[in-house]
Order: C-alpha cells, then structure tokens, then sequence
C-alpha cells in the first residue's frame, strides 16, 4: 500500500476510533449497556487498528508518525487503559443483565424507576472514562490536521490540558462531587497558558538550518558584515518616478511590517566572525555588461501595466499584462548571447520583478523583492543582464506578490536555441496558464490550430504558468519527450497513448515528424490545446494502433492512458554525483499544514518543518558544496517544489533511485506520502529562495532562504511571495 493510501487509512481510523469511544460514553450517559458495550468494544478494536496503522505508517518514515508516536497514541493508550479497567467489566455485567426491550425504553436520567443495570453504566467513573478516551483520541486528529508537524512540548502541554479540561467539565457534569477540582483545575491552566506561551515565541533572530556538514558541524547563518556597505554602494539598477518612493519603502514594507530604518541586514543574522572570507553584498553578483566572445546583446523592453486583453474567442479578460499582451513579448536568444531586459512599471502599485524561471541567472538578477532587489514600483525600472548559456525552454515571471501577479498575467517565455543553431521544423512554445477558469495556451482560449507539411520535425515547447499541475496528451503521432525543465534527456524513447503529467512551473519538450494525418495535443484529457493538420490534404487516416511506436488516432478518449513515470523514462548515464556520494550538507523540508506564525499573525499555514516564513530556518551552504536536499510532503496537497539558481539530480523518489535518464530539474511535483531526495552542487553564490511554486502555497507559509556564506542582502528580506 503506498503511503498516500496508508495516511488516508490512518485518517479514516483516526476518526472511527474518535466515533467509537465518544458514542459508547453517550450511550452509557443515556442507560443504554447493550449499545455502550458493543461501541465500547469497537473502540477497542479501533483503537488497537490506530496503532497498526501508526507502525505500517512508520515504514515510510519517521516524518509521517512523529507526532503520533509521541504525542497521539501515549495519550489514546493512557486514555483507553483507564476506559479498560474503569468502564469494560461494567459495560459487559450490565450488558448481560439487562433485558434489550428494557434498554429501548430506558427511562431518562431523572426517572427512579431505571433498573440497575442501567444506573450502573451511568456511573461517572463509567461514563468519564469513555468520554475522557474519545477526547484523547481527538487529540490526536487535532494535532495532525490542525497543529501540524512536528509534535513539540508547546502542542503537547496544549492537547494535554485539552484532555484534561474536558475531562474535568464532564466529570464535575456527572457528579457533584470530583476530588481534588481545585488543584486539578490549576495544573490543567498552567499547561494550557506553558503550552500557548511557547507556540507563540518566534525563534530567534540568527536562524540556523537543518542541515549539517559532512563532519558533522551545523551549518550556521551568514555573516551579517558589510550590509551597510552593501546598502550604500549597491548599483540595484532600480530607478523611481520623481517624487515617489522605491517599492521596499511603500508595498513591501507595509505588506511585511518591517520599519524602513531595520532593512539593513543580512538574512539570518549571524556575527563576522562565523564566516571566513569577504563577505560579498548580493547586489554585487550581477550578469556582465557585454557578451563573451562571438555572442551579442540581446535586448528587450518590459512595460507591466493593467490591462484588458482579448483571448481568442473573443472574451475580454482584465488582467496584469507585459506590454499589453499575455503571455508577454516572448525573450529568445542563442546559446552565448547577453540578454538583456529593461522593465519598467507603468501602473502596478504592488509593484514587479522578473524572476527567470529555471535559469541560474547570477543572484543579482534573479528578481526576489526584499532579497536580490527592490520591486519596482510605479514610474520605476530595473535593468536585468545574464549570458544566455543554458539552452532551453524556460519562462519569466514577477516575483513581487506573485500568487496575484501571475495568476493576472505577468509572465512570458524564454527560449534559447543551441549555438550550432535551432533544427528545421515547426517550433510551438505553448505556455499554458489558466484564466478565471478557462484554460488558454498562449492567448487562445480556442485550440490553436496549424497546417504542417508531413514529415516536417515538430517540437511542442510546454510551459505550465499555473499553481496546480496539468496532464497532457498527444495522440495522432509516436513521439519522445526529449527534455524536461531544459535539460535534454538521455535515449529518450518513442511514447503512444500516455499521460504526461506537468509541475507546476516545469516543462516539458515533445518532438516528433509530422504524420500524414492530424495529430493533436490535450490538457486534462477534457480541452483541445494544439490541433495539427497536414498541409498536403492527407485524409488523416490512422496511421498504427497506438501502441508505443505506432500513432494513436487523433482526439478520441485519453483518461485512461497511464502516466509515464519519469524515473524509469530514457537511458540511464553518467552523473557527477550519486546518492553514494559523500555530501557536505544534507537538508530535510518535511512539508504539511498547520497553525503557524506568519509575518507575526498566527494563521492555519502552509508549513516547513512545522514553521511559516520568515520563520524558517535558513539554508547555509558554502560555495563548492554537495548538497543533499531531502523533500518529505506528509499533507494532502501536491507541493512543486522550485529552488532558484540551481539545478537539481534527482537522486531518489520514495527512496526509490531512477533507472532512466538522468533527471535535471528545477521543479519537482512532490506528492502526498511522497519523499523525494534530491542534490546539487553549490556553484552559484547568492541568496536563493527556496518554495512551493504553487505560489497561494508559498504565500502562505511555504518558502525559505538558502544562503551562500558570506552574501548579504540591503533590503529588508521579507519577501512574502
């Protein structure tokens, strides 16, 4: 059984052992034996399934039963035990006694005329007991879908008074009378004001990570030297409007709640004297001002302004939009050349950037507001510059409030074609995004549809710009997926009637020739993106059963298909490093839900490692090191996992290595019960965020800083998504 499986088994008993003790405590309060028995004893049962579900559950790793064993089933077992002895023999004597046409017509708490058996499964030691072991079974649910990982002394002491509180309310309900109230009252109020006293202190200041180096030394947080020198000498490139403020003294500030005068720091904090070497201010890692040799300057002006486009259909949709269109002005150049991209900001008040997805442009140029620069803010602009040396099919984007941002519009595409020069052919770059609804590649709202002469090579360029992933289809044609996020893949083979499922942000390169009839790609197996027809007037007659390296007819049914799985896809070669390797820093995100502060405000969060940001701990690396990052999703909700500025090998998926092509990502879906490990070599100095590219995610919680020793950042470094 998968983990997914098995956490929603868990639930399932979860809830059922909740039912069972909370229903057989009611039956006892309402003179009902033969039904307290018989839910009495299905909570035995369920609870004894709790556990099972607890053990099979810790197969898959510690990170899925931390709070459970430590906190959920002490207190189901210490609860359940009390019922055991105090409630079972009671239940079961005056389950035997009692006549069932007696039991239906129990007569009501104040009737005197109950018989025996009856009042003595309303006994409070009875009824309490019961109660008290479905409260405790409670708990246990609460501080998995409500607190969240990981379980600590503040969650503890809180579900303890809890219980305990309860408890006590029921029993001073049943009884006049309950021993030692008063000190009991007393002890429950003082775990309950420890434990909320220490959910709601933030960590300190200097943050440190997760991680250790290979000696087993932490990794501590960046020197906090030259900021101030950072601050004063740092060319941002970002000019303001006369007579307006830059962005980090308007919306960000206000959005964040840092004061102006504390934007001078480094991102954890941490003293001079930690870090060997000069410490460098981020705003000095920059792209060149010229191209290397034998490459030219590539440039393009970027006007973010509100707007209302028109898809094709004819729908008017408003939106955020780069020089009035969306996507917007696609960017393309040759391996070797400079780009270089002017943006300005004509009227968006939150402000923008431009962050290139999945180009490991120099940290200067990466776009994160509050971290690598300001936002500009209206009437303002900056001026990004980076070597295109990555050839590719990649997508840019605002980083500045960017669940909002993107979702209205503001991001294009990045295509950079080899230097020995693009093959021949049709070259489709789809960027797939989703408008109140209605899915649309590029701007059409309606399948694109093209004429393409027969035996003419295709390459079908799909960018996901959404928060969710999207399953594509292409029937008509065999074809291969011969890169993934930008990266070629090794011996890619022939693929037919399967479904590719795409992360968040990720993307996908199909190639195939063009067939003698139509051939046509789906998004979620319900909307027509692309329909490609031969130009020559074929008739479009099937050309081969659909079976891998035959041609599935064009459209027609494509739930069924089954997924491919990337990890057995290609040929296998060499790599760099392996998970044998030895690693300088390893990195555990274990991600989920819960309650979490966030920018100071407690709120229902998505979480790491039970925190939100800003509080996350930074990750520290020092330049050259081997990086082991290892992504455990214990939530019910898919996470594209996006780190800027690297590449990543993907080196296990449930602690299973791939067998296919090498796997180069920047973006990885990391499922429910997935565990995903992953590493890269820390080649490109910086400050890096590292989040949820479904960006609602990331802006509720689910994002961090990994830092390079020794880099500081001027602004204020609460960049909120």
């Amino acid at each position: 059984m998968t983990t997914d499986r098995l956490m929603a088994l868990d639930l399932v008993v979860s809830v059922l052992t909740v039912a069972a003790w909370v229903g057989a405590g009611v039956a006892a309060a309402a003179r009902r034996p033969r039904t307290a028995a018989a839910l009495y004893a299905v909570a035995m049962v369920a609870s004894l399934a709790r556990i099972g579900s607890v053990v099979a559950l810790s197969w898959a790793g510690w990170w899925f039963v931390q709070e459970k064993i430590l906190v959920a089933l002490p207190l189901l077992v210490a609860a359940g035990g009390v019922a055991a002895v105090l409630a079972g023999p009671r239940l079961f004597c005056a389950a035997r006694r009692v006549n069932p046409s007696r039991e239906a017509d129990a007569a009501g708490p104040g009737d005197s005329a109950a018989p025996p058996a009856q009042d003595a499964v309303r006994a409070p030691a009875v009824v309490v007991s019961l109660l008290g072991a479905g409260y405790a079974a409670a708990a246990g649910v609460v501080q998995t879908f409500l607190i969240g990982y990981p379980a600590d002394a503040s969650s503890a002491l809180l579900l303890l008074a809890f219980v305990a509180g309860a408890v006590l309310v029921t029993w001073r309900a049943m009884s006049a009378h309950v021993p030692r109230l008063r000190a009991a009252t007393a002890a429950t109020a003082v775990a309950a004001v420890l434990g909320a006293v220490l959910a709601f202190v933030p960590p300190t200041e200097g943050t440190t990570t997760q991680g250790t180096s290979a000696e087993g030394t932490n990794a501590e947080g960046i020197s906090a030297a030259g900021a101030a020198q950072a601050h004063a000498m740092g060319d941002t490139d970002v000019r303001a409007a006369p007579g307006t403020d830059t962005a980090a003294g308007t919306h960000a500030d206000a959005h964040s709640g840092v004061h102006p005068a504390s934007q001078t720091h480094s991102v954890s904090g941490e003293s001079a004297s930690a870090v060997a070497g000069p410490d460098r201010p981020v705003t000095a890692l920059r792209g060149p001002a010229a191209p290397p040799p034998g490459g030219s300057v590539r440039r393009f002006e970027l006007t973010a302004r509100t707007a209302t486009i028109t898809l094709s259909s004819g729908r008017k949709v408003s939106a955020w939009a780069f020089n009035g269109q969306v996507p917007g002005p696609p960017i393309t150049a040759v391996q070797g050349d400079l780009i270089e991209v002017r943006l300005r900001n004509a009227d968006i008040t939150s402000g923008v950037t431009l962050h290139w997805h999945g180009y490991d442009v120099p940290s200067g140029e990466d776009g994160v507001p509050g971290l690598t620069q300001e936002a500009v803010p209206p009437g303002g602009e900056f001026v990004y510059r980076f070597v295109a040396a990555q050839a590719g099919t990649y997508w840019y984007h605002t980083h500045e409030v960017s669940d909002l941002g993107v979702r209205m519009g503001l991001y294009g595409t990045l295509v950079v074609t080899p230097k020995e020069g693009a093959a021949a052919g049709t070259d489709l770059t789809l960027p797939v995004h989703t408008f109140g609804g209605t899915t649309v590649t590029g701007d059409r709202d309606q399948p694109l549809a093209r004429q393409i002469a027969p035996g003419t090579p295709v390459r079908l360029r799909l960018i996901n710009t959404d928060n969710t992933p999207h399953r594509f289809t292409l029937s008509g044609t065999p074809y291969r997926l011969v890169a993934v996020d930008g990266t070629d893949l090794n011996g890619p083979g022939t693929l037919g009637r399967t479904g590719l499922r795409l992360a968040a942000g990720g993307r996908y390169d199909l190639a195939f020739t063009m067939p003698p009839g139509p051939a046509v790609l789906r998004i979620d197996d319900r909307t027509d993106s692309v329909r490609l027809t031969p130009a020559s007037g074929s008739s479009g007659a099937d050309t081969g059963d659909g079976s891998a390296g035959a041609a599935p007819a064009a459209g027609g049914q494509t739930a069924d298909w089954p997924d491919l799985d990337l990890t057995r896809y290609g040929a296998p070669a060499p790599t760099p490093y392996s998970a044998q390797s030895r690693f300088d820093r390893n990195f555990t995100l274990v991600l989920d839900r819960g309650l979490a502060l966030t920018n100071g405000r407690p709120m229902y969060a998505h979480t790491v490692n039970g925190l939100a940001f800003p509080n996350v701990p930074t990750e520290v690396v020092r330049e050259g090191d081997l990086v082991r990052l290892t992504v455990v999703n214990r939530g019910r909700d898919i996470h594209p996992w996006h780190l800027h500025g690297h590449r990543v090998l993907v080196l296990s998926r449930d602690g299973r290595s791939p067998t296919g092509s090498p796997l180069w990502l920047d973006t990885f879906d990391v499922r429910p019960g997935e565990v995903w490990e992953v590493a890269f070599r820390a080649t490109n100095p910086g400050l890096w965020m590292n989040h949820c590219h479904n960006l609602s995610h990331a802006d509720q919680g689910m994002m961090l800083h990994l830092a390079y020793e020794g880099v500081t950042s001027p602004f204020h470094g609460a960049h909120s998504g």
